[in-house]
């Protein structure tokens, strides 16, 4: 892609903020319209209304008085915003576009490297380390950096808690994890959510077996900003942690109840269907920035120019206050609607105003816009 001829051909002060509509897409446009940009919701029919109705904008004298969708355009399929027509159209309006996980699930990550000809905030190249069975995936970078994460083991070896990374069957953009405490117990989970059609013979094959890390998640939303050149280029803007069902609803049972359940009940699902905010005890804080900046520097080593923008290390702590990044985000966390307008607390308080995730993306879009540093933020 010819980034340079593509933004020499835009309109710096009339850009649009284009994201697909689902995922995070809600803090992208709400932080979009609080730097005054307008907003493009690319939409799937029949999961369109939450942009085109609830969430719609009306502006009154230039200003946006209630919601932050401008225009929505609603496709057949997510994907379809691959064509040629519709790029055309993207970059009609001047638009830059964040990307989210929804946009690289829905859309195959090598259309997206090669064939997506829309300038895109963010790190293009970094979006596959995403993908399972990707040889150079997050674990890859992750034991490149020398950053800590689980230890991954054989179903032979299990010896204690274990958690089995697999992807759900029915389901098929969600989690089928299990978890498991001995090679015996691995096999008759498997056994049973193989036959209740929860996972599938070949993603077992190629699931992921991992040491549980006993403790609370934290998802660490950071930001990095190459054309910052004053202060840190670094910037933890908040914390989240999910809601997952039906996890969730087991852990509130009592454990006479819980061991009282049918076998369709009794191994709980891992599906993430919401977040809510956390901060952290100060003193780790001195732990956490370290990941960050081992991680950038990694990401500069092998997947040039690094991550830009937004990403989400997400950790667990043990009981003696070591963290372990257990999944990896290289573009906005899927947790980040909880500081949605009001903003996360880190970052408001670095910035002095709410800050989102969101509002932190178009602010740096509107700075590299103003600076003619658009090349330097955008992929």
């Amino acid at each position: 892609m010819d980034l340079d001829l593509y933004l020499s051909e835009y309109d710096r002060g009339n850009l649009t903020i284009g994201a697909i509509a689902s995922h995070s897409a809600l803090d992208v446009f709400d932080g979009a319209v609080e730097e005054g940009f307008p907003t493009l919701a690319i939409c799937q029919r029949g999961r369109e209304r939450t942009y085109t109705e609830f969430f719609r904008a009306r502006r009154e004298g230039g200003e946006v008085v209630r919601g932050m969708v401008d225009d929505a355009i609603v496709l057949g399929r997510f994907r379809d915003v691959m064509t040629e027509e519709m790029q055309r159209a993207l970059r009609a309006r001047n638009t830059i576009f964040i990307p989210n996980r929804s946009f690289s699930s829905y859309v195959p990550v090598e259309d997206i490297e090669e064939r997506f000809m829309v300038p895109l905030f963010g790190s293009r190249n970094m979006l596959r380390v995403e993908e399972r069975g990707e040889k150079r995936d997050y674990y890859w970078l992750l034991e490149r950096a020398g950053l800590p994460f689980p230890e991954r083991v054989e179903p032979e070896e299990i010896d204690e808690l274990t958690i089995i990374k697999l992807h759900h069957a029915e389901k098929k953009l969600e989690r089928g994890f299990f978890t498991a405490t001995s090679c015996e117990e691995y096999r008759r989970k498997a056994d049973l959510l193989l036959r209740q059609g929860v996972i599938t013979e070949e993603a077992l094959a190629n699931a992921r077996i991992e040491r549980y890390i006993i403790g609370p998640v934290f998802n660490f939303d950071f930001f990095h900003s190459p054309i910052e050149d004053r202060d840190s280029r670094i910037e933890l803007l908040g914390i989240d942690w999910r809601f997952e069902s039906s996890l969730d609803g087991h852990v509130r049972l009592p454990a006479p109840q819980q061991m009282s359940l049918p076998e369709g009940q009794m191994v709980p699902e891992y599906t993430v269907v919401g977040h809510n905010s956390a901060t952290l005890r100060e003193s780790l804080l001195e732990k956490v920035f370290p990941l960050a900046e081992r991680f950038v520097e990694a990401t500069k080593e092998h997947y040039a120019p690094g991550i830009i923008g937004p990403f989400c290390l997400q950790t667990c702590v043990d009981k003696d206050m070591n963290f372990y990044i257990y999944d990896v985000a290289p573009r906005i966390g899927g947790g980040t609607n909880v500081h949605m307008s009001v903003g996360h607390p880190y970052g408001n308080a670095l910035w002095r105003r709410p800050m989102s995730t969101g509002r932190r993306i178009a602010m740096e879009i509107r700075r590299a816009a103003e600076q003619d540093r658009l090349g330097e933020i955008c992929t």
